[in-house]
């Protein structure tokens, strides 16, 4: 198998590629504007790291957020993209999923046997969010991606270490920092192998928005009266 991966969902662009066991290359930039300029060229360059060609690619897997409008639908576009033109199969996994795993692959701030709460940044001062609990089997989410401002998740949250960005924005409303400040391909690209591995059937690509993209097109214009 060799597994390309691709998330957009949250500042940083980052692709990878894992061959099943390990991840072979990863490429990752950080810019919150800049998601379509560096897709193509990170998985370019994951594929010379590896040495790898587009045609031995066998499956694609993408983050699917929840994420911003912009951003994340860059990443699914490209993933649906190569994954057609080379006729293998296109994934999805929740991207705040992938930065629990890889909080658990690192055991960042001894993660293990705790609960905690991955947090991005989905502007307006709001965060986009969810429970899990960490222990030495993996990662388990206790509920469902949502969106909120950081001031009103608070209170349930008080206590708990937070993975993501809303560490750093919201640290007046929410808990201590652990583990990645955004999505890792190569985390993504683990949690993907393992799942398939175990013989778990991997959703299709559906992207999570959760809400309305900041641009929308204007109304119609009304007909001038004669």
């Amino acid at each position: 198998m060799l597994l390309l991966a691709i998330d957009t969902a949250t500042s940083a662009i980052t692709v990878a590629l894992h061959d099943g066991e390990r991840v072979l290359a990863e490429c990752t930039t950080v810019d919150a504007r800049g998601h379509g300029e560096y897709v193509a060229p990170g998985i370019a360059e994951v594929l010379t790291k590896a040495g790898r060609a587009a045609a031995d690619v066998s499956a694609v897997v993408v983050g699917t957020g929840p994420g911003p409008y912009t951003g994340l639908r860059i990443g699914l576009v490209t993933a649906r993209t190569f994954a057609f033109a080379r006729g293998v199969p296109v994934f999805g996994v929740c991207s705040l999923d992938a930065m629990a795993h890889q909080a658990w692959l690192e055991d960042a701030s001894g993660a293990l046997g705790q609960s905690c709460v991955v947090a991005t940044d989905a502007r307006r001062k709001e965060v986009y969010w969810a429970l899990y609990e960490i222990s030495g089997r993996g990662v388990r989410r206790r509920s469902e991606p949502m969106v909120a401002k950081a001031a009103m998740i608070a209170d349930e949250v008080r206590g708990l270490p937070v993975i993501g960005r809303g560490a750093v924005l919201y640290a007046e409303s929410l808990g201590p920092r652990m583990g990645p400040l955004d999505v890792s391909a190569g985390a993504l690209a683990d949690l993907a192998a393992r799942m398939l591995a175990a013989g778990q059937t991997l959703p299709e690509p559906e992207p999570m928005y959760l809400r309305r993209p900041d641009a929308t097109p204007p109304p119609p214009r009304r007909p001038a009266l004669p």
